[in-house]
């Protein structure tokens, strides 16, 4: 544990040593409140390149992320009814859930990240994607971590390779509460939805739950994939993804003990309970 013991002194040292660690905001002016002082520290961890950092600062950063977990809430599982419990008759009601909340909140096994295809999250200062949220709260370790994976496997198939349409890639949770986040590659929609960008959905449920299997993740979250900036039309993205969730369970029964949809808007829940109960 470091010397320093309250979050206040916490975000003050961080804001202090990210600046610092910066190449052009080491002159910004500091706010004086808490909540300004937050937002300077997303913003600099958001647009800071996967680099070493000095131990002291990751263990200071590591305390405050936790407390910061804390303080936001972490919702477990058992906080989560099945659709089952909800009344749901559908086949696999008691490992499917539905919830409607913040994923980076959530103490599970694995959450799904929407990932670009460079895999880094997303550079863009307190965007509100969830790339973006979820790299804030893991911390800056994530990032280095996705930049290690990349370059080995830029070493295999060229300094130009980016991650392909649904191929999931694997990453500790770091400072999340859940233990693993799967990061994916969701198909964008640019002149009109296809048989072929529908497929391509499909295969990024299929393929995260393929994963979850063979490394031994019994509880998964899904994020809403490709229907932010993405531009897949939510209605069938919905579609898409309880129909393959259904049929996967239907083809590995015992595999997961609960997969969770996870939605931000009433509209998304609506969307879902009409697939489900």
């Amino acid at each position: 544990m470091s010397i320093l013991q309250t979050q206040e002194e916490r975000l003050s040292f961080l804001v202090e040593e990210f600046k610092e660690d910066s190449t052009s905001y080491k002159e910004l002016e500091t706010p004086a409140d808490t909540a300004g002082r937050q937002q300077i520290l997303r913003a600099l961890m958001n647009v800071r390149m996967p680099r070493r950092m000095r131990p002291e600062v990751l263990q200071v950063q590591d305390e405050y992320l936790q407390e910061r977990s804390r303080e936001r809430g972490i919702v477990t599982l058992s906080e989560i009814p099945t659709i089952r419990e909800e009344g749901s008759g559908h086949p696999y009601g008691d490992v499917i859930s539905l919830w409607q909340g913040d994923i980076t909140c959530l103490q599970a096994d694995a959450i799904v990240n929407a990932a670009n295809s460079q895999m880094l999250g997303c550079f863009i200062p307190m965007h509100h994607c969830i790339d973006n949220c979820i790299h804030t709260y893991a911390g800056i370790q994530l990032r280095q971590e996705c930049a290690r994976q990349m370059n080995v496997l830029r070493e295999r198939y060229g300094r130009d390779y980016e991650q392909p349409t649904a191929v999931p890639m694997l990453t500790d949770g770091y400072n999340l509460p859940a233990k693993n986040v799967v990061h994916i590659v969701g198909p964008v929609v640019e002149a009109g939805l296809t048989p072929e960008l529908e497929e391509d959905l499909a295969a990024c449920y299929r393929n995260t739950l393929d994963l979850c299997r063979e490394n031994g993740i019994r509880s998964v979250a899904f994020c809403s994939i490709s229907t932010g900036v993405f531009r897949f039309p939510k209605d069938r993205a919905c579609e898409i993804a309880v129909e393959t969730v259904s049929r996967w369970l239907e083809k590995n029964p015992d595999t997961m003990e609960r997969v969770i949809f996870n939605v931000h808007k009433e509209e998304d829940r609506k969307r879902y309970e009409k697939r489900l109960y």
